[in-house]
C-alpha cells in the first residue's frame, strides 16, 4: 500500500491545495495562475513556466512486481510540498480513477487494478519555492492468488433501511485480529448528510459493523465500498472482491418491549403511534434483552426446531409474518395460538409472540433495519448474535475498531 511521506519523516500528512487535480476526484480547482509583470508597450508577457524541482520517489517503486490490486499510490514529499495531480494509466494509455484520501496518506484507485496488469503512476507536486517535482512509477501487479478470504456486503443498492441499520461487513475465514487494521483502512462509509461514524469487530474477526453514536438521521444516503480485492493477509490469504451499494435511511420506526408490562410500544419520528400486547420467552427459553435490529422478513415460512437436543423444545411449525432480530432464532411473529395470554404471560419459546392481526400491521410499515428494543427479560443479547451494534453504548462500540477513533467518531476516509 502507497503513502505519501515526506522525506525525513516517518510519515507525513499532505495538505491539499487550491490547485488539487487528482484524477477522478470530486474536489475542484484550478491551477496556480502567474501574473505578469509591467511590461513597457503594455503587452501582456506569456506566463513563465514553473522551474523543475527533484524527482519524487513514487511507489510501488518503478520496476515493482507482483504488486497487489488493492495497492495504492504514494510518493515520499519534500518538505513543505503538496500534491497537485495524480494520474495512473494502463500501458496502452488508458487513465484510472481514483481519489486522494482525506489525510493525504494515499491516492486510491476507485476500482481493483486487474491482476498480472502493468501500470504506469505520475505524482506531481508544488514545491514552496514555486517549482515543480515529479515522479514516475512503472511496475505490474500480481497473478491472481488461489487462496482467497470470501466477503459479503448486508447493504443493497437502491434499498431503503431502518435507522438502526449498520453497515455489515462479512468474512469467511474471519481476519485475524494482526491484519484487522489493514482490512479496515480499506472500508469506505460515506453519509449525506455527514455523519461520523467507527468500525467494530466481532472477537472472531467475521463480521464488521459500522455505525453513528447515535442512530442515522432519517434521510441519509449511505455510500460504502468494502475494497478488499487483493488485499494480503498474513495467512496467506488475499481479499476476493471489491463490494459497493448506495442505499437510504427511511423514517425512523422503532418497537420498544417491556417485559414488565409485556407491552410493545411502537414509535415513528419519536411519536407513539401503537401500543399492543405481546408474550415473551418462558423462563426456560426467555427473549434476549437488549436492542436488537430487524435482520429478515419473511410473509410465511416454517420454524422447524427438530433438531434441538431437548425433547421440549422441537416443533414444526408455520408461521406467518416473521420478522426475524437474531441468528439464534428470535423473531417477532404471528402467534393466533397465544393471543390468550399475550400481555400478561410469556410462553413464547424466545420469540416476541403477537397476534395475527397486529403482526400484519407491523410486518407492513417495518423495514430491515428498524430498532427493537427489549428489556428485563433474563436473557442478555450476546454479541453477535444478530446485528449488535446498538446494544453497546458508543464508548464501548469503539474500543472494538482495529483503528484508533477521534472523539465523537471518523469522518470519511475518502
Amino acid at each position: 500500500m502507497g503513502r505519501f511521506a515526506r522525506v525525513g519523516a516517518l510519515v507525513g500528512t499532505l495538505g491539499l491545495v487550491a490547485s488539487l487535480a487528482l484524477s477522478g476526484c470530486r474536489e475542484e480547482g484550478s491551477a496556480a495562475e502567474f501574473l505578469p509583470g509591467p511590461a513597457a508597450t503594455g503587452a501582456v508577457t506569456p506566463d513563465t513556466p514553473p522551474s523543475s524541482g527533484p524527482p519524487l520517489a513514487v511507489s510501488p517503486a518503478d520496476g515493482a512486481k507482483k504488486r497487489p490490486v488493492s495497492v495504492e499510490i504514494g510518493a515520499e514529499l519534500p518538505d513543505g510540498a503538496t500534491v497537485s495531480e495524480v494520474s495512473l494509466t494502463t500501458a496502452n494509455g488508458k487513465e484510472v480513477k481514483g481519489k486522494l484520501r482525506t489525510d493525504g496518506s494515499s491516492w486510491v484507485p476507485s476500482a481493483p487494478l486487474k491482476w498480472s496488469t502493468t501500470y504506469t503512476a505520475t505524482v506531481t507536486a508544488n514545491q514552496p519555492d514555486g517549482s515543480v517535482s515529479e515522479g514516475t512509477s512503472t511496475f505490474t501487479t500480481m497473478a491472481k492468488p488461489g487462496s482467497m478470504i470470501t466477503s459479503g456486503l448486508y447493504l443493497f443498492d437502491d434499498r431503503t433501511y431502518g435507522v438502526a441499520m449498520p453497515v455489515v461487513a462479512e468474512f469467511h475465514p474471519g481476519i485475524p485480529k494482526k491484519d484487522r487494521a489493514a482490512v479496515q483502512k480499506r472500508m469506505f462509509v460515506q453519509t449525506d448528510p455527514p455523519q461520523p461514524g467507527a468500525w467494530h469487530w466481532v472477537s472472531n474477526g467475521t463480521q464488521a459493523f459500522y455505525r453513528a453514536p447515535e442512530y442515522w438521521k432519517a434521510g441519509t444516503k449511505l455510500s460504502v465500498r468494502i475494497a478488499l480485492a487483493g488485499i494480503p493477509l498474513s495467512n496467506g490469504r488475499f481479499g476476493n472482491v471489491d463490494r459497493s451499494a448506495t442505499a437510504k435511511i427511511g423514517s425512523a420506526f422503532e418497537m420498544k418491549v417491556d417485559n414488565a408490562d409485556k407491552q410493545m410500544r411502537v414509535y415513528e419520528d419519536g411519536n407513539l403511534i401503537k401500543t399492543l400486547p405481546v408474550s415473551l420467552g418462558k423462563k426456560k427459553t426467555p427473549s434476549s434483552s437488549g436492542t436488537l435490529v430487524v435482520m429478515e422478513k419473511q410473509e410465511a415460512t416454517v420454524f422447524d426446531t427438530m433438531d434441538d437436543p431437548d425433547p421440549e423444545n422441537r416443533y414444526v411449525t408455520d408461521i406467518q409474518f416473521a420478522q426475524r432480530l437474531t441468528w439464534g432464532g428470535e423473531y417477532i411473529h404471528a402467534a393466533p395460538w397465544s393471543e390468550h395470554v399475550q400481555g400478561r404471560q410469556n410462553v413464547s419459546h424466545g420469540c416476541v409472540n403477537v397476534s395475527l392481526a397486529n403482526a400484519r400491521w407491523l410486518f407492513e410499515r417495518t423495514k430491515i433495519g428498524d430498532p427493537i428494543t427489549i428489556k428485563g427479560t433474563e436473557r442478555k443479547l450476546a454479541a453477535g448474535n444478530g446485528w449488535t451494534a446498538w446494544d453497546l453504548s458508543w464508548s464501548e462500540f469503539v474500543k472494538g475498531s482495529a483503528l484508533p477513533v477521534p472523539d465523537g467518531g471518523a469522518g470519511p476516509a475518502l
